[in-house]
C-alpha cells in the first residue's frame, strides 16, 4: 500500500475547503442566472399587461379565483366610490412603477365601494408633511368615479418589516387585507388596485401611468460569481503545484 505522502496531506484540508467555496460560488451564479430569467420573463409579462387597454373590473362572484400569477399587472376600469373617512397610509421611500417618486413619503389607501363588494385602491403618493387629509382636502373626492388602474397583490411584511401601527393610521407594507381588516371593511378583494386615473384635484394624492422599471443587474452578479470561482480554482491550482514542487 502506497503511503500518503506529507505534501498530498498537505494540501487535503486546503483542497476540501476550496472545493466547498467553488461549489457556494458556482452556486450564486446558478441563481443569479435563474433570477435573471425570472426577471427578464417579469419585465415582459409587466410591459405586456400595462401597454394593454384597460378590462372592465371582473365582478366579485370571480375574485375568489383571481391569482397574482396569471392576473397581476392587468390593467382595469371601473365605477366606484370612495369611503374617504377610512384612508390608510404606507410609507414608502419609491416605486419601481411610479416615476419621480424616489424619496420618503406614503400611499394612500382608501377602500372603494364597487357593485357586490370593496377594493382597495392605492391612490397614489403623498409626501411628508401631507399625511394628513385636511393638507389636501382638494383631492377628497366624493361620490361615484370611474378609476382607471392596475391590479396587484398584497404586499407582505418581511422580517425586517416594522410592526404596522394602527392607531397612528400607518402601515409599512401593501397587505391591503390586513388593512381592510384594521378599517373595518373586509372581507375586501383579494387584490388592491394601483390607481392610475383620475388624477386628484389639487395634485394630492400624486397617481399617474405605471411605468415598469425594474432593475435588471442578475447577469452582472453571476459573472462575478462565476468569475470569482474561476479566480479560485486558477489560484489554488498554482499554490497546489508550487507545493508539491518544494516538497
Amino acid at each position: 500500500m502506497t503511503e500518503t505522502t506529507p505534501a498530498r496531506r498537505g494540501l487535503l484540508v486546503p483542497g476540501v475547503a476550496a472545493a466547498g467555496a467553488f461549489a457556494i460560488l458556482i452556486g450564486l451564479g446558478t441563481w443569479q442566472v435563474q433570477r435573471l430569467a425570472w426577471k427578464e420573463n417579469l419585465i415582459a409579462t409587466v410591459t405586456a399587461r400595462f401597454a394593454a387597454p384597460p378590462a372592465r373590473l371582473p365582478p366579485a362572484a370571480e375574485w375568489p379565483a383571481l391569482s397574482a400569477a396569471n392576473d397581476e399587472f392587468r390593467r382595469i376600469a371601473f365605477a366606484a366610490e370612495f369611503l374617504n373617512d377610512k384612508e390608510a397610509l404606507v410609507f414608502t421611500t419609491g416605486s419601481s412603477l411610479r416615476a419621480g417618486e424616489a424619496r420618503p413619503g406614503y400611499w394612500v389607501f382608501v377602500p372603494a365601494r364597487v357593485t357586490g363588494g370593496i377594493v382597495m385602491v392605492n391612490r397614489g403618493f403623498v409626501p411628508e408633511g401631507r399625511q394628513n387629509p385636511a393638507t389636501r382636502a382638494a383631492g377628497e373626492i366624493t361620490g361615484r368615479l370611474e378609476i382607471v388602474g392596475v391590479m396587484r397583490w398584497p404586499e407582505r411584511p418581511g422580517l425586517f418589516t416594522p410592526n404596522a401601527e394602527p392607531d397612528k393610521n400607518l402601515w409599512f407594507a401593501r397587505d391591503s387585507g390586513a388593512i381592510a381588516q384594521a378599517k373595518g371593511v373586509a372581507p375586501a378583494a383579494p387584490f388592491y388596485v394601483e390607481q392610475e386615473a383620475p388624477p386628484a384635484p389639487g395634485g394630492l394624492p400624486q397617481a399617474g401611468v405605471l411605468q415598469p422599471s425594474f432593475p435588471n443587474n442578475h447577469l452582472g452578479y453571476a459573472l462575478t460569481w462565476y468569475g470569482l470561482a474561476a479566480v479560485l480554482a486558477a489560484s489554488f491550482g498554482i499554490w497546489a503545484a508550487g507545493r508539491r514542487r518544494a516538497a
